[in-house]
């Protein structure tokens, strides 16, 4: 059995449409792969001991090297877990410093789909800053797909970030990755081979 994390981004959840499309894929084709969706909590300084504890309590994730899908903030975090544990990820228009992005969203939210409020406070910045990679030590464990009309995130920082990994840049699109569900065959390959 092979297991595979998938990190959603910020106000997203388990319930979005990359998500599910990801969980529909890998129960169709690969009925050996356990795919884990947590749902992230909204509160960033709670991030970090959620995901160090759900990888301590669930060891089959790092049994064959821990496997990653990161989107948007998840493939920031992606890509602190994996300098941390070693692995594979693929990560979707990943957020680079989203330390510096979310200044400007500091203040009160709503997760649209779990309907928590809850805060964004200056502080933050700190504690998501703690989690940055400074350096990627093994860029071909990276498959980076981003595409240039993201609205949300500078798709250059994040090709800058990752130059020397497996790198898929797409003309257009934008922050949601338009056609996601067609590189899942290639995502799959990427993370099992």
């Amino acid at each position: 059995m092979q297991h595979i994390l998938y990190l959603h981004g910020f106000l997203s959840s388990p319930k979005s449409i990359k998500a599910q499309a990801t969980k529909a894929y890998f129960e169709q084709h690969h009925s050996n792969v356990t795919l884990h969706i947590p749902e992230l909590s909204n509160f960033p300084s709670k991030v970090e001991d959620q995901l160090i504890s759900l990888i301590e309590n669930t060891p089959a994730l790092l049994e064959n090297g821990l496997k990653l899908i990161g989107s948007s903030m998840g493939g920031y975090l992606s890509t602190f877990l994996l300098e941390k544990f070693g692995g594979k990820a693929v990560l979707i228009n990943p957020a680079v410093r989203p330390y510096e992005l979310l200044q400007g969203f500091i203040g009160a939210h709503e997760n649209p789909y779990s309907k928590e409020k809850f805060e964004i406070v200056e502080s933050d910045m700190g504690v998501i800053q703690a989690l940055e990679a400074a350096s990627i030590k093994t860029p071909g464990n990276y498959k980076v797909l981003l595409q240039t009309e993201d609205e949300t995130l500078d798709y250059r920082l994040a090709a800058e970030k990752y130059a020397q990994s497996h790198l898929v840049i797409e003309e257009g699109g934008d922050h949601s990755f338009v056609g996601y569900e067609n590189h899942l065959p290639a995502i799959a390959e990427f993370l099992l081979k």
